[in-house]
């Protein structure tokens, strides 16, 4: 009796488990698909992009001393990661560094993370908060001829609010200035690569 009941749960873990794999590949899938359509990044550089984000987490989650001690999110955009958070020591948030450029396709790191405790769940709200106000405020400037504001990623840490994309020159001052306008903006951070 013992054998059948441990068989049952073993397949009803191994479905429930192949299900949950479908439902995120088929969900990766969509969301690529309609980042597709609006992104200046190629269909492989934003698969790319998700896989440098997926082996970063797997670093930063995979180190007991990491994971512990700091708070560190990784945001990958055209092969170029960024580093935002706390980390309680500079030793530390070298070797993040360090261990993330490591990342195969990774073309450059930016190391923003600061050395501080770890935010408050309140901090990370309000940045969270921040960021929606940004990409909302963004929807509404129309100023610029054949602008969509989906190719710009806004990252929000501490008030501070980092935007990469692949832009046009005429595209980035006013993508900042409206940034700067958002409530809660301390500092904006450029991090786009111009195109032609």
């Amino acid at each position: 009796m013992p054998f059948k009941i441990a068989f049952t749960l073993l397949t009803l873990l191994t479905i429930s488990t192949l299900s949950g794999c479908a439902a995120v590949a088929v969900g990766t899938v969509a969301t690529t698909g309609v980042a597709v359509v609006h992104d200046r990044r190629t269909t492989g550089t934003i698969i790319e992009d998700q896989s440098i984000e997926i082996k970063a987490l797997k670093t930063l989650y995979g180190v007991d001393k990491i994971r512990i001690n700091t708070h560190v999110n990784a945001t990958s955009y055209n092969s170029i990661l960024l580093l935002t958070g706390e980390a309680p020591t500079e030793s530390l948030r070298n070797d993040i560094s360090n261990r993330l450029r490591q990342i195969p396709k990774v073309r450059k790191v930016h190391n923003e993370i600061l050395i501080a405790a770890p935010s408050s769940l309140v901090s990370r709200s309000s940045d969270s908060l921040i960021t929606s106000k940004a990409k909302v405020a963004l929807f509404k400037l129309n100023s610029i001829k054949g602008f969509d504001p989906t190719r710009v990623k806004i990252v929000s840490e501490n008030g501070v609010v980092y935007l990469l994309g692949l832009l046009r020159q005429s595209e980035i001052a006013p993508v900042v200035d409206t940034v700067r306008r958002v409530g809660g903006v301390q500092r904006v951070v450029k991090l786009f690569e111009v195109i032609d």
